[in-house]
């Protein structure tokens, strides 16, 4: 018995530290800010990639480590979340890539039900973009923690204190500087990190490498640094280091955990600036796994039991192998592999003889995970986003919606030989969640609503490239998708049957409604009190 109370504390003890040493995070920015960039070069100085670009080295073209579906490479765009994990000064990383362009959305925002704080990247010229606003309306919402790295400062860029108030102003939170650039466009000399109180320099044009040169300075107004970066741009250097000391409050890391504090970060990612500042100071502030919630209760990630949920499922992460991967995200005790877990919505106890981690679309098994690692589980076709697993407690985690989508049309078959694939490929690419599909009560005929009109290029694309089957796309004049429900069952099915024209099923045999203006969708809110009208599905 002393043995198995032993043994017990042990694990207790093993769990607690691999908690406490890991962080999970998202990167998340406006298109083109740099976001994959930045991604690709934490791995780099992370040690986990020795050369930029180097997990898809070619002669001809390379392209970014997290990007590895064809559609991405063409159009130079991530549309699918990547997961990397990585060790860095015994601290476990995992970096969740998201998609930055806005019809993507939906990826982006369920990922953020998967990590416990996120870096934004903003473009040092463009400032504070709409998708950015956006994304930070998310993270509010939830609390997360946020970091900020505003990139390109290589480029000529705004006076880095409007981009501070700009921050301040739009993303609607506190700013600290924790570095300071000296100077930008051609005349970049490097990042003054405010927190460590060193200069970051480069001697060479070296940026496929990790090999930084850094000055360890105690006191900025050494003689020193005059010589290293001249006269002029030290004497701008100390002046707006007082600034920054005289008009931003102590960092305070209660603040940021909290939400209400941003660090922010300045560098180029593209030449390597700044990215170890942010990793350096990342470790060392950023949260390990945090409490999830259920409909029942709050998760502590230390609870002995392990809990997780899918919050992202992929089909074909390897063309040759038609593989579909969910993507687990792990919230308490430890998974192990070959152990049995129940999965909620089925009732069914399941194991995993290869469940994998992640470096972008290479992949290893792993024996064991911990709170805050992301999983990948080889589906048949059975789990669905927001699936949980137990040991065998009956929870649902809350906060993973999918949206009210902005975008309709009809999906026909242009291949009648092909009826079949199509049928699968549709199945399992809503299954991902990369959009919804709709059945019409009045016609029988399939819709996809998504969030942006890329998706339907992209759903286009994999259905032929991946499934082998062709699909046309035909219009249908649809304002909004709500999902219904009421107490009110008289109500209900009147309602239904006035509106049997506007009717569809969802995926999961949900009532829908399809407002065709919005006329007509505030005249049967008004028209019918006691049916609730829903714009996500999670309710």
């Amino acid at each position: 018995m002393a043995n198995g109370q032993q043994l017990t504390a042990v694990k207790i003890m093993t769990l607690i530290e691999e908690i406490n040493r890991r962080r999970t995070f998202a990167v998340i920015a406006h298109p083109d800010a740099g976001k994959t960039t930045l991604t690709e070069k934490l791995l780099l100085f992370g040690g986990a990639i020795h050369i930029a670009g180097a997990v898809k080295s070619n002669k001809i073209k390379k392209g970014a480590t997290s990007d590895f579906m064809e559609i991405e490479r063409q159009r130079g765009i991530s549309v699918a979340t990547s997961v990397m994990g990585f060790d860095y000064k015994d601290v476990k990383i995992n970096i969740l890539d998201t998609p930055g362009h806005e019809d993507f959305a939906e990826d982006t925002y369920r990922t953020l039900t998967a990590v416990d704080s996120v870096i934004i990247v903003i473009d040092g010229a463009k400032g504070v973009e709409t998708q950015t606003r956006r994304l930070m309306d998310v993270c509010r919402m939830r609390n997360t923690p946020v970091m900020v790295y505003i990139n390109k400062l290589d480029r000529p860029c705004k006076d880095p204190f409007d981009l501070l108030d700009e921050v301040e102003r739009e993303l609607q939170i506190k700013v600290r500087p924790l570095a300071f650039p000296i100077s930008s466009g051609p005349s970049f000399k490097g990042v003054y990190n405010l927190y460590e109180h060193n200069i970051s320099l480069f001697t060479s044009d070296e940026r496929q490498t990790a090999n930084a040169s850094t000055v360890d300075i105690d006191d900025i107004n050494s003689k020193e640094i005059d010589a290293i970066i001249g006269e002029r741009y030290a004497n701008q250097l100390r002046e707006d280091v007082d600034l920054v000391e005289g008009v931003y409050d102590d960092f305070n890391r209660e603040d940021y955990l909290a939400g209400k504090v941003a660090p922010v970060f300045f560098g180029s990612a593209v030449n390597n600036f700044g990215v170890r500042e942010l990793l350096e100071c990342f470790i060392r502030i950023a949260p390990s796994p945090r409490p999830s919630t259920t409909e029942t209760r709050a998760i502590e990630p230390e609870e002995a039991k392990m809990t997780g949920f899918i919050f992202k499922i992929h089909a074909n992460m390897d063309p040759n192998h038609r593989d579909r991967i969910a993507f687990m995200k792990i919230c308490s005790g430890t998974f192990e592999r070959n152990k049995n877990y129940l999965h909620v919505s089925s009732g069914k106890q399941m194991k995993f003889s290869s469940p994998t981690a992640f470096m972008a679309e290479k992949k290893s098994i792993i024996d064991f995970a911990y709170p805050g690692d992301i999983v990948g589980l080889h589906d048949a076709g059975n789990f669905k986003i927001g699936d949980t697993f137990t040991e065998g407690e009956k929870l649902k985690f809350t906060g993973i919606p999918s949206f009210s989508p902005e975008l309709f049309r009809y999906i026909e078959n242009a291949d009648p030989m092909k009826f079949k694939q199509l049928a699968k490929g549709v199945d399992q690419l809503m299954d991902e969640g990369v959009a919804q599909l709709f059945t019409s009560s009045l016609n029988g005929r399939k819709i996809i609503g998504t969030v942006g009109q890329l998706q339907f290029e992209v759903i286009q694309y994999r259905l032929e490239h991946e499934y082998g089957a062709m699909c046309r796309w035909e219009p249908i004049s649809i304002y909004k998708a709500c999902w219904i429900e009421s107490d009110n069952a008289e109500q209900l099915a009147d309602f239904k049957r006035r509106k049997h024209a506007n009717m569809a099923k969802d995926k999961h045999d949900r009532d829908v409604f399809l407002a065709d203006t919005s006329y007509a969708l505030a005249l049967a809110q008004e028209k019918f009190p006691d049916i609730k009208f829903h714009f996500t599905s999670e309710f």
